[in-house]
């Protein structure tokens, strides 16, 4: 069985993640329809695949040999192709989700709910190989998670899938979406409190236009500055530096269970890729039960327990635009039905959103459960 595809935007990662699994993958997948706001590049990627080019969303999704859309971008259109994809009833494959506020969040819910098509968010930190390795780990030779670090470090002006190599999402906020979720699925349960903590960028630091500060004109006073921007009215990547705690003990009972420690800073310009990269923080270190490890995605895992290092390269194991696409052909041809990635991705949202919340009141928050 083939999954017949439709593809809304093309974004950062087409060429380097999902066209080469689009091509592993043919006997699962065949891609009938492209639709992207840049036409020439349409028309590029559906000669390509033996597609056809589609004039809007609507229009791909109402074809008859359409089964799922990959939603691959962030475009002018935001929520609408999931929704008019669950009027038309066509699984969704989505990449763009974090950028939703939660009002956008919960009506997508309700109305993927409400059609019951499959639902799959991409978070790719679950689906690489370091990751996998490491679940497999804690369940045999490290024990629970104690405690979790992720520290990011971006340029200021970086908006790219990758920065001199280093494993990165969109943006700030995506950044810290994707490493909630991603200490989430490690710890294997809901964190019942958070604490955030934000610095706010110096509007004269925000290169505007992608433009670099030698040539940066002054803003307007009608032009708001970067710590004005929000969604559900709170600030959205206007801050130089920002961190989450998550206490994941019992209800009750603050500080006696698993605790992860996330930052996102952006202190310097994107072409200082020295500096940027000087004593780089593994992407990931947990301290576990019976050990610690540290993980440097894709494929770089270092471990350590009684017995001394062990250290794993993981470059033979499947790609991560595999394994998520392989995920998402599971959850499409499946009889049973799970609404466990749309579920983490509200929930990674809503997280983030109340550590915002968190650090502008100057207190923790408990997290309903």
């Amino acid at each position: 069985m083939k999954i017949r595809l439709g593809l809304i935007g093309l974004g950062e990662a087409w060429n380097n993640r999902h066209a080469p699994a689009l091509r592993s993958l043919g006997d699962r997948f065949e891609v009938r329809a492209v639709c992207e706001q840049v036409a020439h590049r349409a028309k590029q990627v559906a000669d390509e695949f033996g597609a056809t080019t589609a004039g809007g969303f609507q229009a791909l999704l109402r074809r008859e040999d359409i089964d799922a859309v990959l939603m691959l971008a962030d475009q002018w259109y935001g929520p609408l192709p999931i929704l008019a994809a669950c009027e038309h009833r066509k699984a969704v494959y989505c990449a763009a989700c974090s950028d939703l506020s939660i009002s956008e969040a919960d009506m997508i819910c309700r109305q993927v709910d409400e059609s019951g098509i499959a639902f799959m968010a991409e978070f790719l930190r679950r689906y690489t190989p370091g990751t996998l390795r490491l679940k497999e780990l804690i369940a045999t030779q490290l024990g629970e998670p104690r405690l979790l670090f992720c520290h990011q470090r971006l340029g200021l002006d970086c908006n790219d899938q990758k920065l001199n190599g280093r494993y990165i999402a969109h943006s700030p906020r995506r950044e810290l979406i994707e490493l909630v979720d991603w200490c989430r699925y490690l710890v294997a349960k809901e964190p019942t409190c958070v604490t955030g903590l934000m610095h706010p960028v110096p509007a004269n630091n925000v290169p505007a236009n992608n433009e670099t500060e030698s040539n940066q004109a002054a803003p307007s006073p009608t032009t708001p500055s970067p710590t004005a921007l929000s969604i559900d009215g709170l600030p959205l990547d206007g801050n130089d530096y920002q961190a989450i705690a998550l206490d994941f003990s019992d209800p009750g009972s603050p500080g006696t269970g698993p605790l992860a420690q996330i930052s996102c800073s952006r202190y310097l310009p994107a072409r200082w890729h020295e500096a940027i990269n000087y004593r780089t923080p593994a992407d990931l270190q947990i301290v576990c039960k019976r050990g610690v490890a540290f993980l440097d995605l894709p494929t770089t895992l270092i471990w350590y327990d009684d017995a001394g290092r062990h250290q794993e390269f993981l470059d033979n194991e499947r790609p991560v635009g595999e394994q998520l696409l392989t995920h998402f052909f599971r959850a499409v041809t499946s009889l049973v039905r799970d609404r466990t990635d749309l579920e983490d991705a509200c929930r990674s949202l809503m997280i983030v959103q109340q550590a915002r919340q968190s650090s502008i009141d100057g207190r923790r928050i408990i997290l309903e459960q």
